[in-house]
């Protein structure tokens, strides 16, 4: 029947979002986080290393907390909300990118912010094609209060424009802010 599929697609994401806590503790962090990420079409990139992990069979095996996860780039993936849990224990990501995912949302964003480790660590996040992103979301992201530089382009949800960014900015007087909305 018409939108079957589209429910599969649904529900089948919603299963590569289920954290997995009992993984976390056995593996760690990052190596759950990375499981995570590449398991819905996301890359990451470890400390010290210039490549971006794609292939969820050649993840990289070592000792517990070898490989810190560094930056995301979540691009056309599937990580929605319910998955953000797995973000809780990383220490070390300084970069995200989240283009193009229809599941991310101004929930998200705020789980984003919330988040302790990315508040310390995070100082790059570009945020491009979400269109689930509303002006709410983007003054969520208020708590990074170590981030230095933040890109949004093509947002329609974005309606406040100008007293979004001035609000953002006045939180966060040390950002640099390049907007991409029309």
């Amino acid at each position: 029947p018409p939108g079957s599929c589209r429910a599969f697609w649904g529900w089948l994401n919603a299963v590569f979002n289920k954290v997995d806590h009992e993984r976390i503790r056995a593996v760690g962090p990052d190596r759950a986080a990375s499981e995570w990420l590449l398991r819905c079409g996301a890359l990451v990139r470890y400390q010290g290393s210039p490549k971006w992990q794609q292939d969820y069979n050649g993840l990289p095996t070592g000792p517990l907390g070898k490989y810190r996860i560094e930056a995301i780039d979540a691009t056309d993936s599937c990580i929605m909300y319910r998955g953000f849990d797995y973000l809780d224990g990383l220490e070390h990501v300084t970069d995200i990118k989240l283009e193009k995912c229809m599941y991310i949302q101004d929930e998200c964003l705020q789980r984003l912010s919330e988040t302790n480790n990315l508040q310390k660590s995070l100082q790059q996040l570009k945020i491009i094609s979400c269109g689930n992103v509303t002006d709410k979301g983007i003054l969520a992201l208020h708590k990074l209060t170590n981030l230095e530089y933040l890109y949004l382009s093509d947002l329609p949800g974005i309606r406040e424009k100008e007293t979004t960014f001035r609000v953002l900015q006045q939180a966060l007087p040390n950002l640099e802010l390049e907007l991409d909305l029309e």
